[in-house]
């Protein structure tokens, strides 16, 4: 499987998940080509579109216009199938077939009320993974996961910096990734 670059996305002002974040996320939810796949608050798509080169059924929410432009045009660059629902979670939750692996990149503040109807449609044995950059945010979200019993809980700190060519540190935010397994 590719492993594409951020430079290699189409961009704009929309905040996207940076490669060593977005490989993780990939690698902790063990996506393959089976998978029928959520990503809840897509912005770029670049894990939507990385999910869809791994071979699974994707299914992308977003609310804001400028992101969704910038999808359509990132899946049409990578030649893959990206099946966006335009709306804000968890209302438009409704319009997603049952699925068996989940990414929350963005709740609007309503990570509690977005999670319980993904857990009704999120398949038993399912992995779903968040990142967040707020720590109490990545508590709640792990408290949720206990409440509801989820299996093999796992918190990873991801803190990446590069150095660029004049040999500076260039240091992204600091992100929290979070992951379940559904009872």
């Amino acid at each position: 499987m590719k492993w594409l670059r951020d430079e290699e996305f189409i961009r704009n002002k929309v905040p996207m998940t940076k490669f060593d974040v977005r490989i993780a996320v990939i690698a902790a939810l063990a996506i393959d080509k089976d998978d029928i796949f959520l990503d809840v608050g897509a912005g770029t798509g670049s894990i939507s579109i990385q999910a869809a080169l791994s071979g699974a059924a994707v299914y992308s929410i977003e609310k804001k216009k400028q992101a969704i432009e910038l999808i359509e045009k990132n899946a049409e660059k990578f030649k893959v199938n990206v099946n966006l629902l335009e709306g804000e979670a968890p209302e438009i939750l409704n319009k997603v077939p049952d699925f068996n692996k989940c990414f929350i990149g963005g709740s609007g503040g309503r990570l509690k009320e977005i999670f319980e109807i993904i857990n009704g449609k999120l398949k038993a044995s399912g992995i779903i993974a968040a990142t967040f950059i707020r720590v109490k945010n990545m508590n709640d979200f792990c408290e949720i996961l206990k409440e509801y019993n989820y299996l093999n809980i796992e918190i990873k700190l991801f803190q990446v910096s590069i150095v660029d060519g004049l040999g500076l540190m260039k240091a992204n935010n600091p992100v929290f990734l979070v992951r379940g397994i559904k009872p």
